[in-house]
């Protein structure tokens, strides 16, 4: 980790990702009028096993880039490999706790060529990472700049957001693939707490269906609201004004799993440098082009010559000098 640089307190999964590519689409065999009594089963001749999990992934990026990322997650007993791997990065590992009677969380995510994505997902160790004390985490950091509430287990996902909050710490909270845990009230109970939120275009559509509230109601409660869409870009609400991003070219579509989670560190970091959130949002769009070129959420390589040179062929203007 960097010595100048404060620390951001990333809570959430840390898991192993099994990774299946589907040599077809999922809508030439999905037949809309039999969901009800849906049995599909696809051959994915491609499996990889990668390591993984929501805050791992965002740390992983944070770390590369250069900043101070502390883990805040939980793991069984099948995880030494994957901390010691963890720690070769940069990351701080201080606030994971290890529980020797399950395992890590598991993902198993099945993609197909239009890059949707499948998911069947075993919590593990993470159903008890609300265990860990965040306000301890944020006590044995010297400085901290952000956090961010990623999926995690729920009791985990509500009492962190508290104890940042309590801890005057501004953070973003990252509901993902956790919204169905949550009721609307749960919500819009932890939306007061939070500073930001960043959200795909799906669960932004759950999550209004949950909490009633559209796009501007829900911008009017954060200081800044980020929608992705993928290959359409993003889009960025942030004091009264909604700004549309567009996507980096990729130079090859390789594997979408863990994309977000790339945009989400690059997008930390230079908010704990003090870039203002135009210029975070831009760094997650590049970075979310770079890790789709590379299998696995944590393979993609971050280099200050080549993030300056696509965000100039992208954006037209140099890169701050705070990101280099």
């Amino acid at each position: 980790m960097r010595s100048d640089s404060p620390a951001v307190l990333i809570s959430g999964s840390i898991a192993f990702d099994f990774i299946l590519l589907f040599d077809g689409k999922f809508r030439d065999h999905i037949l809309a009028d039999r969901i009800h009594m849906l049995n599909v089963a696809f051959l994915t001749p491609s499996l990889q096993r990668q390591d993984g999990g929501c805050a791992a992934n965002i740390a992983y990026t944070l770390a590369k880039l250069g900043g101070w990322a502390r883990l805040l997650g939980s793991v069984g007993h099948d995880a030494k490999d994957y901390l010691k791997r963890l720690a070769s990065y940069g990351i701080d590992l201080g606030s994971v706790i290890e529980l020797d009677d399950c395992y890590s969380a598991q993902a198993f995510i099945t993609t197909d060529m239009e890059a949707n994505q499948i998911t069947a997902f075993h919590p593990g160790a993470m159903n008890l990472a609300h265990e860990l004390d965040a306000r301890q985490a944020i006590a044995a950091c010297a400085s901290s700049a952000w956090g961010i509430v990623s999926p995690n287990g729920k009791l985990a996902m509500l009492e962190h957001a508290r104890a940042f909050a309590e801890a005057g710490l501004p953070f973003i909270f990252d509901p993902g693939q956790g919204l169905p845990m949550f009721s609307g009230e749960e919500l819009l109970a932890v939306l007061e707490l939070a500073d930001a939120l960043i959200v795909n275009d799906y669960e932004a559509s759950m999550l209004m269906q949950k909490t009633g509230l559209q796009e501007a109601a829900l911008a009017k409660r954060l200081k800044a609201l980020v929608i992705t869409r993928g290959a359409e870009g993003s889009r960025l609400m942030h004091q009264g004004d909604a700004i549309d991003i567009a996507a980096a070219a990729a130079q090859r579509l390789v594997d979408p799993t863990g994309c977000g989670d790339a945009f989400r560190g690059a997008a930390l970091f230079a908010l704990s440098k003090g870039c203002e959130w135009d210029d975070a949002v831009r760094l997650g769009t590049i970075l979310g082009a770079i890790k789709i070129e590379h299998a696995g959420a944590q393979n993609h390589p971050v280099g200050p010559a080549e993030l300056s040179r696509r965000w100039t062929e992208h954006f037209g203007t140099p890169m701050p000098a705070a990101l280099l």
